[in-house]
């Protein structure tokens, strides 16, 4: 885990950086009762569906796409290090989890829970806060995957595309050792 957060540090702080703006625009609304909560969620479903479904969409694409990379970086003439495949890995792992997470909030977010009287005013409150702090959440993780894929994609232009010697290409000693690894 701290390997990961070290290679990706960038990535990770613009997606704290985001939820904390989106989660300061929160904050900034100040406290809501249960009924300005219920009122606010009411008006605001619509777009917190069409960010859910976004994220979905775009999850999806990513994935998709990393295929296509995966595709290239195997039919370069120059051979990859590991640590590229270990960085479409990790991408592949977080978009898989912000893919499904984006699925199960969308469902919740879908519940009918503002048209029915049998839930207490109060409890539209925490539900309130919960809903922005999740997709606060979720913003800024789609921000780190998207991080992570342009730092990706810049190595592969970087090695296939321009031809420049780069860090992630095996040369004959990084070969030697990389071979002994597997």
């Amino acid at each position: 885990m701290t390997s990961f957060v070290r290679e990706n540090k960038h990535a990770i702080y613009g997606g704290i950086i985001a939820t904390l703006f989106s989660g300061l625009g929160v904050f900034l609304l100040g406290n809501v009762s249960g009924y300005e909560a219920k009122q606010l969620l009411t008006s605001s479903l619509r777009g917190i569906d069409m960010l859910c479904n976004t994220i979905i969409l775009a999850s999806a694409t990513i994935l998709t796409l990393l295929l296509t990379l995966l595709s290239i970086s195997s039919g370069t003439k120059s051979k990859i290090k590991q640590e590229h495949y270990s960085m479409v890995k990790n991408i592949a792992k977080l978009d898989t989890i912000l893919f499904i997470t984006g699925l199960i909030l969308f469902q919740l977010f879908n519940i009918p829970i503002t048209e029915t009287d049998t839930v207490p005013t109060g409890w539209f409150e925490t539900i309130y806060w919960a809903v922005l702090i999740s997709t606060s959440i979720l913003s800024g993780t789609m921000i780190v995957v998207i991080l992570m894929l342009y730092n990706t994609v810049t190595n592969i232009i970087h090695i296939v595309g321009i031809g420049k010697d780069h860090q992630l290409i095996l040369d004959d000693k990084s070969r030697d050792t990389d071979e002994e690894n597997e």
